[in-house]
């Protein structure tokens, strides 16, 4: 039965693999790559139930099929509780088998889209901001969006450049498959070429089994390769002719594998100075610039920062007051929206989820902007303050209420943290506090 099985899978367009039992078969999952496992229910060493077990500590989406006999029903019905993804009654045609290891082989695939799907969703595809670079932005995704073209996307750190191919990806015609992204710089060089084409078994040391890369993976979907120029220079060459031809090798493979696949790929750097260093292939850079995309920092898109603001905290329920949204105004913020992002949530819970004022947000920001550190953003009334500059006590007044909220900000409002930032002992900021009615 088993060499049987063998040669009608391989004539339906499968690479069967055998074993003669459950160990036999566990060997093979270990080191082999392997889409569906059918198996019989009764074997020696090893049966079928326990074999479900053993491959289920490990992988929990490879599809196990079981055949057993129609008076052992009970055990398949036991069998799919451990996790079996079908079982089929002896006696069996082949087409009844073949069928049966198509279902498992499409289901697998949708839980594989499905995880992917999860990640898109949960982080996000919607770019928020109606200033004109954001309007420019949205009408750059708008025209590139429906074509194949590659897509190069440049911009400082944070300022959203994954969000930007998942949207491109979003409105294509590829949103129905699979957005993969790729980190060039999270990966360590030596093991980046197996990430995106996969290798073949003992391609190099601890490679036990073939597997398949990113670009497999991606196929009739998206691609996204951030951090571009962190690519090694030998691996551009042959990401350049991956893109050129549609095909691509396994490392350690000679046999050409068709993709179908849209790039998207990212820099923090200026192409050009990239060339220049030696960090970038300029073939490959011209192959990528079909289409470029320039982001604007968030310094440069200001009127964005009370929308992107509400965005971030509307997912706490929290608010802000306006003196705050003003104090983020005057930001340079180099670390662009993600900082924002940051700084939004740490001033969240800082306030315990109440009104955002300015004393919540980090001291660098209140030194900035001395207008939001003076006494109104301490409970007092701004008229209860007199104003008169030639008056000695009053300015040195203003001073000291200036200094403790920053203090007090810096420290995140641990009182005695502040008092050895102002050098003076916990009881002197504590009766200061209270002089001036600051809570």
């Amino acid at each position: 039965m088993l060499r049987l099985l063998e040669i009608s899978l391989r004539q339906a367009g499968y690479q069967p693999l055998t074993a003669k039992d459950g160990r036999e078969a566990l060997e093979v999952i270990n080191t082999q790559q392997v889409d569906c496992v059918v198996t019989d229910l009764h074997m020696p060493r090893m049966d079928g139930l326990q074999l479900l077990k053993e491959v289920r500590k490990t992988d929990t989406e490879l599809p196990v099929i079981i055949v057993t006999a129609q008076g052992e029903i009970s055990s398949a019905i036991d069998a799919m509780k451990h996790g079996a993804s079908d079982y089929i009654l002896r006696p069996f045609d082949l087409a009844e088998l073949e069928l049966a290891i198509k279902r498992a082989l499409s289901f697998s695939r949708l839980v594989v889209e499905n995880r992917f799907l999860r990640e898109d969703k949960a982080a996000g595809t919607g770019l928020i901001g109606n200033s004109p670079a954001m309007q420019h932005l949205a009408e750059s995704i708008r025209q590139v969006a429906p074509e194949k073209a590659t897509v190069l996307v440049a911009g400082e750190t944070g300022t959203g450049k994954e969000l930007v191919a998942r949207a491109i990806h979003a409105a294509s015609p590829r949103s129905s498959a699979l957005f993969v992204a790729v980190n060039c710089a999270a990966i360590p060089h030596e093991m980046l070429e197996s990430e995106l084409f996969g290798h073949e078994k003992g391609a190099f040391t601890g490679a036990v089994k073939e597997r398949i890369g990113k670009f497999e993976l991606a196929d009739g979907g998206t691609l996204f390769l951030d951090e571009i120029t962190e690519m090694p220079m030998q691996l551009q060459a042959k990401l350049l002719r991956a893109l050129q031809e549609n095909v691509i090798e396994r490392l350690g493979g000679n046999r050409p594998i068709a993709v179908d696949i849209r790039v998207v790929a990212a820099t923090n750097r200026n192409p050009r100075d990239a060339i220049k260093d030696g960090k970038l292939r300029e073939d490959l850079y011209y192959r990528l610039n079909v289409f470029r995309i320039d982001l604007p920092a968030l310094k440069e898109r200001k009127s964005d920062i009370e929308l992107l603001a509400t965005y971030f905290l509307a997912k706490r329920r929290v608010e802000i007051s306006a003196q705050a949204v003003q104090v983020l105004m005057q930001y340079d913020w180099p670390g662009n929206v993600r900082e924002l992002e940051n700084v939004l949530e740490r001033a969240a819970i800082i306030s315990g989820n109440q009104l955002i004022q300015p004393q919540h947000l980090p001291a660098e920001m209140l030194n900035s902007t001395s207008e939001f550190t003076a006494a109104p953003t301490l409970g007092h009334d701004a008229a209860e303050v007199p104003h008169n500059p030639l008056c000695l006590p009053n300015a040195v007044e203003q001073l000291e209420r200036q200094l403790i909220a920053q203090a007090l900000a810096q420290t995140n409002g641990n009182k005695s943290k502040a008092a050895k930032v102002l050098e003076i002992s916990e009881r002197s900021l504590w009766y200061k506090l209270s002089q001036y009615g600051i809570s």
